[in-house]
């Protein structure tokens, strides 16, 4: 029993107070101290920023475009793969062909090939079909093997189509780079492989289903639901149920891409006026309708409804355009017909708030880069047409009476190339007086000054005594006007009538500005000598900066003796309104002067200008 007792008592609070520690509960607390009571709190001021219904939408959500984009491109990507598949012995280009190693797959690549067969079409003169593409092959197999040097490309270009420049191989190079799906095994691949129908040649393909998510995998099955809720009654991008085998033309036409720098203000009405080439006033006023309909359709559907009352079902391909590019063409055509620069402000402001609309303008603004494809197919369009022309030309001077060779005007072998340094005149007449001295390898030839004009009978030099007295000081250092002076003092110091003074430099022209300002000071001279420097401003406008500074060094010695201030105002030296207020002979420049008058302020200044020279 002691036993127990004791074991018992040792348990006891006394016997172990001093051994238990206390435990700060803040430490151990694993419910976060920022995390919400249950108390009733109130939302004032946490609420900024936005209200309730700002973030509803009418549209569908961006995430859904997204999907519903790149589906599209991928079965355009698929599609594309199936024409190449769907061709026939009946097939135009390079398919019909036989033995040729690289077919191009997308469309760039099958632009780019084009220009490579013009290239080596000029290179080799007229040729088959079959030579150009098999030339194109070896070609290709020397530019596309990493391991020669370009030397050596060369070289062996060299040998298949003779001597080539620099530039025009750097070109043959570029156009290698552009051919992106080349590769080594599909040399030895073949049409063997292509199922056709036996009876019609037709390529049977039936198209997949889409996939709701983005991955990788093709062929999954989609709920029918869902494929009603994207595309909302759409009709497809394309139907590949069986894709006949339609000529380069064909497809062309089947194609509906748009790019938003070919429409314009009038894009609609070119449109249009195919549809009523008789009746222009019917195309814009169609024009004006379809563009109303485009701006005020709740969505495509109604937007197509009225489209087709309005231009009649005969004209659903053109409807089709209008409805699959709606937005493209209404602000593409709205900023071409804005008139003012805040109009068109206006509606880039409304396409940068808009996702897809953001996109149009980025490619609006977008600068065109230089593309060597683009370039020398333009250039090879040009020459064709112009031989194609020549011809037809002269099949029209054969079927007439020959009146005479046609004459072809070879704008290249006229073009200077020395530039400037060209000197085009075989004879060139001195003036007497004249000579040459050969020196070893150049030659002087000494052309005398011109003989001034003889004077007139009645014509004689002003002399500066003759000028009133209060005009006298200013020409101190001068004896006599010189010609053009002196035939000018009259209607320069005596009226107020415009002068329009044409002369070379070093004339005198200066003096006769001068002239004109002692008129318009004496204007304002008083009785006992002094002037009115606060009733009259003039303004001398210089061409340019330099000229200014000059001048103002000028007019300032000319009139020191009547106290009047002459100050510069251009871009590099600003004057205030008292500095303005206390000057009376302002020079500046044009650009300076026209900001002067349109401002509100200065008006009170330019009310006393009374002499402009310029």
């Amino acid at each position: 029993m002691a036993d127990a007792t004791a074991r018992s008592l040792q348990y006891e609070y006394k016997a172990n107070s001093n051994l238990v520690l206390s435990v700060d509960r803040t430490l151990i607390d694993r419910r976060g101290r920022d995390e919400a009571t249950g108390e009733v709190m109130s939302l004032v001021g946490k609420l900024t920023g936005s209200r309730m219904g700002d973030k509803a939408l009418k549209s569908k959500p961006p995430m859904m475009e997204e999907r519903k984009i790149k589906r599209r491109k991928r079965d355009e990507a698929q599609h594309d793969m199936v024409k190449m598949k769907g061709t026939t012995l009946l097939s135009e280009g390079i398919d019909e062909m036989v033995g040729i190693l690289y077919r191009p797959k997308t469309t760039e690549t099958r632009q780019t090939y084009e220009v490579l067969l013009n290239f080596i079409q000029a290179a080799l003169g007229d040729q088959p079909r079959d030579v150009l593409c098999g030339a194109a092959d070896e070609v290709l197999i020397v530019l596309k093997n990493d391991r020669k040097k370009d030397k050596e490309k060369k070289k062996e270009v060299e040998s298949l189509l003779g001597n080539l420049a620099e530039e025009r191989f750097a070109l043959l190079v570029n156009l290698g780079k552009k051919i992106t799906d080349w590769s080594q095994e599909e040399k030895t691949q073949t049409n063997e492989t292509i199922d056709f129908d036996e009876t019609y040649g037709v390529n049977v393909q039936f198209e997949e289903s889409d996939d709701e998510d983005t991955g990788d995998m093709y062929g999954e099955v989609q709920e029918d639901g869902d494929v009603e809720e994207e595309e909302e009654g759409e009709e497809a991008a394309f139907d590949a149920t069986l894709h006949a085998n339609l000529s380069e033309e064909d497809r062309n036409k089947t194609d509906t891409g748009l790019h938003p720098r070919e429409i314009d203000a009038f894009w609609i009405q070119r449109k249009i006026s195919r549809f009523y080439p008789d009746d222009p006033n019917m195309a814009q006023s169609k024009a004006k309708d379809v563009l109303e309909i485009l701006k005020t359709a709740g969505d495509d559907r109604e937007a197509e409804t009225k489209l087709v009352m309005l231009l009649d079902v005969s004209h659903f391909e053109f409807i089709k355009i209008l409805r699959q590019h709606r937005q493209m063409i209404l602000y593409c055509t709205l900023l071409a017909q804005a008139q003012t620069a805040g109009e068109k402000k206006k509606i880039e402001q409304q396409m940068n708030e808009d996702a897809e609309l953001s996109v149009i303008l980025k490619m609006l603004q977008a600068t065109d880069q230089d593309d060597i494809v683009s370039e020398e197919r333009a250039r090879r369009q040009q020459a064709r047409q112009t031989r194609v022309a020549a011809d037809i030309e002269a099949m029209d001077v054969e079927e007439e009476e020959e009146v005479g060779p046609v004459q072809n005007l070879y704008l290249e072998d006229l073009v200077f190339s020395q530039g400037s340094h060209l000197m085009a005149n075989k004879i060139c007449q001195l003036p007497d007086g004249s000579y040459r001295k050969q020196r070893k390898g150049y030659e002087e030839v000494h052309v005398p000054a011109l003989k001034p004009k003889p004077f007139d009978n009645d014509e004689t030099l002003v002399s500066i005594d003759r000028l009133p007295k209060y005009a006298q000081p200013a020409f101190e250092r001068y004896k006599s006007l010189n010609r053009i002076q002196s035939r000018l003092v009259h209607a320069a110091i005596e009226t107020d009538q415009n002068l329009l003074l044409c002369a070379p430099t070093g004339a005198g022209k200066t003096n006769v500005a001068l002239l004109t300002i002692m008129r318009e000071i004496g204007k304002h001279v008083n009785a006992d000598g002094t002037i009115n420097a606060d009733d009259f401003k003039i303004i001398y406008i210089a061409p340019m900066k330099s000229l200014a500074q000059e001048m103002v060094g000028n007019f300032s010695a000319r009139l020191a003796s009547y106290n009047l201030k002459v100050q510069e105002l251009t871009g590099d030296h600003q004057l205030t309104r008292e500095q303005i207020a206390s000057t009376q002979v302002i020079v500046c420049t044009p650009e300076k002067w026209d900001i002067i008058t349109r401002k509100g302020g200065e008006k009170t200044y330019t009310q006393f200008v009374r002499l402009l020279i310029f």
